[in-house]
């Protein structure tokens, strides 16, 4: 029946019907037309040049409270919301504020699932994506997840997912992830993660988990959710036996300490999650975890100035997986990790010296330096540690045996300036010379 409807362009006459104020046509008219462009792409590219978008928001904003006419809408909102040129015709006109309307007022799960369903595929636009949180979507989100997050009914599970994932969609850029924080949605999501880390439904997990990591890139988000105790919270999620949780939570955790020395000093003197830490780095049944492990490992050191960081974490055996992160096949992992083994050195270079030892750290520098494969900002930063390593006697000694100044003197030539630049200070360093 669809082909001689389409066939007889029946389509181009219901249009203008839409424009209509008797509500019952314009049921049948959206209907009608709803059900022929259904699946059909270039029937529906056709509808959005004609101008249909104007009268689908028209209809969803004189008869907000008419049920059948904006299920109707709805439908097909749904139907043509994933045309980039709808999109673009969507965000000249308020439809971000009536499906917000209609987020809150909506009842039933049939209804919440359409309208996400369209708000998914419109915050695809980046345009839509600020009319979005401008017209307030984060607080009703915000609102369903405290509503559902006790709830273990399958249909409130596919809800709280549909939101959680819009929340991470509308996070791309600093000033959503800020306002989300500020509105309190992320102990929602840590309430929601709480319910569901044991036996929930993995789905919801993996989306608020998302959502929780990008919440704590802008620095501005850190210092806030520092002071409201979410670093605590995270800890306390970190019982899960389940690597994908506990990989993207020592992500979220590592977000955090970005820059921050408070956080850092804070975590970096908690005994229960260093040693869990070096639990995870020991293990390599998940690699994902074992990786994340380390690179808290290292972020902690890196941006901490405390000694008693520097202490804590040599207790709890956390030095000689830092020296192992300095021989991964990653580049900006070996970095972090020789980062992190300059700041502590020199912070606390006495309370290191037999790790080092121990672990072989020296000869591990002198591998990267003859290595022809290191990258050149991998072999800078190991001759760094190399400098701060001197003013220990013995690795001084082990320094000197391991013949590494023959490596330096060749790194002289080397094809980066910066390279040159840094052998050059580093033999100085060694023969006791001032760098110039």
């Amino acid at each position: 029946m669809k082909q001689p409807c389409i066939e007889a362009d029946l389509v181009p006459t219901l249009i203008p019907l839409l424009e209509s104020t008797d509500q019952e046509m314009l049921l049948h008219a959206g209907r009608a037309i709803g059900r022929i462009c259904y699946d059909n792409r270039n029937l529906q590219e056709e509808l959005v040049k004609v101008g249909v978008i104007t009268s689908l928001v028209r209809i969803l904003t004189d008869y907000a409270e008419s049920e059948p006419l904006v299920h109707v809408d709805l439908l097909a909102l749904c139907n043509l919301a994933e045309l980039d040129t709808a999109k673009e015709a969507l965000s000249k006109t308020k439809v971000a504020e009536q499906l917000v309307k209609q987020l809150r007022r909506a009842e039933n799960h049939e209804r919440l699932e359409i309208v996400f369903e369209v708000l998914q595929a419109l915050a695809e636009n980046d345009a839509l994506k600020v009319q979005l949180v401008e017209a307030g979507v984060q607080e009703v989100l915000s609102e369903i997840l405290l509503r559902l997050q006790g709830s273990s009914q399958a249909e409130d599970t596919c809800i709280l997912k549909a939101a959680s994932d819009l929340i991470v969609s509308l996070l791309l850029g600093d000033g959503n992830c800020v306002r989300m924080v500020q509105l309190g949605v992320i102990h929602q999501l840590l309430d929601l993660l709480e319910k569901h880390v044991e036996s929930g439904d993995v789905s919801v997990q993996h989306a608020a988990l998302s959502a929780l990591r990008n919440l704590a890139i802008p620095v501005v988000n850190k210092v806030q959710m520092l002071e409201e105790g979410v670093a605590e919270r995270i800890q306390a999620l970190l019982r899960s036996e389940m690597p994908p949780v506990q990989f993207k939570l020592l992500g979220t955790l590592r977000m955090l300490t970005d820059g921050q020395a408070d956080a850092a000093e804070i975590l970096g003197q908690d005994p229960m999650l260093l040693n869990r830490l070096v639990q995870w780095c020991n293990a390599n049944d998940h690699t994902g975890v074992h990786g994340e492990a380390n690179r808290l490992l290292a972020s902690i050191l890196r941006h901490n100035k405390s000694q008693e960081v520097v202490k804590a974490i040599q207790e709890a055996q956390g030095v000689k997986h830092l020296v192992s992160m300095t021989t991964s096949e990653h580049a900006a992992t070996q970095n972090e990790a020789l980062n992190a083994l300059a700041i502590a050195s020199a912070i606390d270079l006495e309370t290191l010296e037999e790790s080092f030892k121990e672990s072989q750290l020296v000869q591990s520098l002198h591998k990267l330096l003859q290595d022809d494969n290191t990258s050149p900002e991998v072999k800078y930063n190991s001759m760094g540690l190399l400098c701060s390593l001197l003013n220990s006697g013995d690795l001084r000694q082990e320094i000197e045996e391991d013949k590494i100044k023959e490596t330096l003197e060749q790194l002289c030539s080397h094809s980066n300036a910066n390279v040159v630049k840094e052998a050059v200070t580093t033999l100085q360093v060694l023969k006791g010379e001032t760098p110039h």
